[in-house]
């Protein structure tokens, strides 16, 4: 085992600026994560325009920072007004908000804050003996082997993405045709250009971003404000208990269910589009059944509380896993993510273990920091941060904005990615008000390019012959069988929707008298 893997990032992580962005950092994160209708991708589409002045290490620690702040934040508010400031705490909500409606919402943010930190810390672990491994074997891939992961990787998100499985896929094949914009990656043709040179090199990935993500939530909240006239969270009904001590007694007895639940966000995490809310139904429903009061879950039980955030921020690090191993997203904000390694000339995946070993070093060890300073800053602070709740629409929504235009043109001083965000901000609007996710497009933008360049070599190196083509996926076993689970992905849904026909049309039928 290479030990500077672990060691040569210490240098670039252990100064006082990098150790502040990281704080920094999660800080932002957590208030992001915190309200309601803001979120992690937006946190981070929005800040990466300010990472490109950094050094590599600093600005990828401190979206990184952002990222697993979010995360944890997202129970904040599930927690004081039963709303999810994410989408992963949304199981936190059944039994955060009644505790805290019972005058204990000092106990419920702080088992939120230590299972989520021991979530992530355990997350880390997996992920620094996991990664290096992976991406030893993934050194041995050939073309086939990367175009049937990436292929893998889009069924699935289109699979898993909220809505039908054929808006996923509406939205994962529109990603892929806005990845062929630009120049040919075998011949450098240009293709859907129309004549402009901007376009040569693709759509500018954090402009999209940030309209798809920033300026788009920013719409749907000022939209929401004028149909339903929203008046501002109030908080002043919870009450915050001064019982943080029990907190560490709740959690003695919790080991077992954090240990679990954690194990089970790492795997989910891994899986490219699953994520934090799939790991935390999961979680939550395996500790409903093996509980020993299952009768208090959903009713303000702490082990419901520890099970969804242990699951949902244990996620990270095996999205992290995917991304550094892989060079694949195991999530949404990894895909973005990748855009940040990009703009310091990195390209994630199994060779940043050989040419970047001190930034994926850097890596593991900030993640480590990260989930300390969760810890600390939401058992020092989470209700001070409930006051954030409270802040005027129109000043979130203003300030946002701004910083979506500025970032969106700093990053090439261009207006022309300006423009872009402009036009991927009405698109992400238009895609929610047809039910259409956004996330499978995300993916498709990084994984087009992959999978499109993998597939086009591995034609070449049978000469163009499709039987030839598919044969090899006979003789490469690990080929073969991820490209087997994307089938079984993509018809299994087939097969459960012409079942559900079968059982409504025989309860249709008249009974026999």
């Amino acid at each position: 085992m290479d030990i500077s893997l672990y060691t040569a990032g210490i240098e670039q992580v252990l100064r006082f600026d990098v150790l502040a962005l990281i704080f920094i950092g999660v800080l932002l994160g957590i208030v992001t994560g915190s309200l309601p209708g803001l979120s992690a991708m937006m946190g981070v589409s929005i800040l990466i325009p300010i990472s490109y002045g950094l050094s590599p290490a600093a600005g990828i620690l401190m979206l990184i920072g952002v990222y697993l702040g979010a995360v944890y934040g997202g129970s904040i508010s599930a927690t004081l007004v039963n709303i999810p400031g994410t989408p992963s705490a949304v199981m936190t909500t059944l039994d955060a908000y009644p505790l805290a409606k019972k005058g204990q919402a000092g106990r419920a943010l702080g088992i939120s804050t230590i299972s989520s930190a021991c979530g992530g810390l355990l997350s880390v672990f997996t992920l620094v003996l996991i990664a290096p491994v992976v991406a030893n074997l993934a050194l041995e891939f050939t073309s086939f082997e990367m175009f049937a992961i990436a292929l893998f990787g889009l069924s699935i998100m289109s699979l898993i993405s909220p809505g039908s499985l054929t808006t996923g896929l509406v939205s994962g094949c529109l990603g892929l045709l806005i990845a062929m914009i630009g120049a040919d990656p075998m011949t450098a043709q240009s293709r859907f250009t129309f004549g402009s040179m901007h376009l040569f090199s693709g759509v500018q990935f954090i402009a999209a971003m940030v309209g798809l993500y920033g300026v788009t939530e920013v719409i749907l909240n000022i939209e929401e404000r004028f149909k339903k006239s929203k008046k501002n969270v109030d908080i002043a009904n919870i009450k915050f208990d001064k019982k943080i001590p029990s907190v560490w007694l709740d959690i003695k007895k919790l080991w077992g269910v954090i240990t679990r639940s954690s194990i089970i966000g790492v795997i989910i995490g891994a899986i490219p589009g699953a994520g934090g809310t799939i790991a935390s139904i999961v979680s939550y429903g395996q500790q409903k059944k093996i509980s020993k009061k299952p009768e208090e879950m959903g009713k303000g039980s702490v082990e419901g509380i520890a099970a969804a955030e242990s699951s949902n921020n244990a996620c990270t690090g095996g999205a992290m896993t995917t991304l550094l191993s892989l060079g694949i997203p195991g999530d949404a904000v990894t895909a973005i993510l990748i855009g940040a390694f990009m703009i310091h000339g990195i390209q994630p995946g199994p060779e940043m273990f050989q040419e970047n070993i001190d930034l994926v070093s850097a890596i593991f060890i900030g993640m480590f920091i990260a989930n300390i300073f969760i810890l600390v800053i939401g058992l020092g602070g989470a209700k001070y941060f409930a006051k954030l709740l409270t802040i005027p629409e129109s000043i979130l929504n203003s300030t946002i904005l701004a910083f979506c235009f500025i970032g969106s043109f700093a990053v090439q001083n261009s207006f022309f990615d300006v423009q872009t965000m402009l036009v991927f901000a009405i698109l992400g609007y238009l895609m929610v008000k047809v039910n259409i996710p956004r996330a499978p497009l995300v993916l498709a933008l990084i994984l087009g390019p992959l999978m499109e360049m993998n597939l086009r070599r591995s034609l070449s190196i049978v000469q163009d012959d499709l039987g030839a083509f598919a044969f090899a996926f006979v003789e490469r076993p690990i080929a073969g069988v991820i490209l087997l689970l994307t089938f079984i992905t993509l018809i299994m849904p087939i097969f459960k929707m012409i079942n559900g026909l079968g059982k409504q049309a025989e309860n249709s039928q008249p009974k026999e008298l």
